[in-house]
């Protein structure tokens, strides 16, 4: 073979490898915009969460500047989407008092949400002397005091979206539940156990994905 033929042979294979990647990154191109315009028309909405209950049993701020607390809550998840799915990879949830945390995170088991389908959680979350702020502390005490105290149960998480065979990566979840505790003769609650009081709240909770 002539060096001018072997020329000719080396430029073709170049030509043909060209082409060839070409052919890779056009494809590739065209699925991703036909995901997009899959993920446009759809769009996805976020979960709605609703805290149903809380049942406490155990809330002693007698100690200064620590707080022991013992709350099981149920917490359902509806995935309004009528094409997408979602993936719980990871959910903990954790109650807190003006924005500090009072009970360490308990985690969620990992799950798969249909379309439309609801997931009903019933998790304990305890703390035991969690260290609060001397202010914190104060105001505690005198709204336990007065018959009334505001916390919040909070779920965060990673949630990826479903839709076909497609799936998204991750995103963060964010889930904030306003929960009122009552005690004494203001209590609404209704005894279930020795030293244990269920609240029913059906309350809509904020979500940001």
């Amino acid at each position: 073979m002539s060096a001018k033929d072997c020329s000719h042979h080396k430029k073709g294979r170049g030509k043909l490898f060209r082409r060839i990647i070409a052919g890779i990154l056009i494809f590739l191109l065209v699925v991703l915009i036909t995901i997009v315009i899959i993920w446009a028309i759809l769009r996805p909405n976020k979960p709605r969460f609703i805290l149903q209950d809380t049942t406490v049993y155990g809330f002693n701020a007698s100690v200064p500047n620590f707080l022991t607390s013992s709350f099981q809550v149920t917490v359902s998840s509806r995935n309004p989407n009528d094409r997408i799915g979602i993936y719980y990879d990871r959910l903990d949830i954790y109650a807190t008092y003006r924005n500090q945390q009072i009970t360490p995170r308990t985690a969620i088991p990992p799950t798969y949400q249909g379309h439309k389908e609801v997931n009903i959680w019933s998790p304990f979350i305890n703390g035991n002397m969690v260290p609060i702020s001397p202010d914190f502390s104060v105001a505690l005490g005198s709204e336990q005091a007065a018959g009334s105290v505001f916390i919040t149960i909070k779920l965060d998480g990673r949630v990826r979206w479903k839709v076909g065979a497609f799936v998204s990566g991750r995103y963060h979840l964010y889930v904030r539940c306003p929960a009122y505790i009552t005690f004494g003769s203001k209590s609404n609650g209704v005894i279930v156990a020795d030293n244990a009081v269920k609240y029913q709240f059906v309350t809509r909770c904020s979500v940001s994905v």
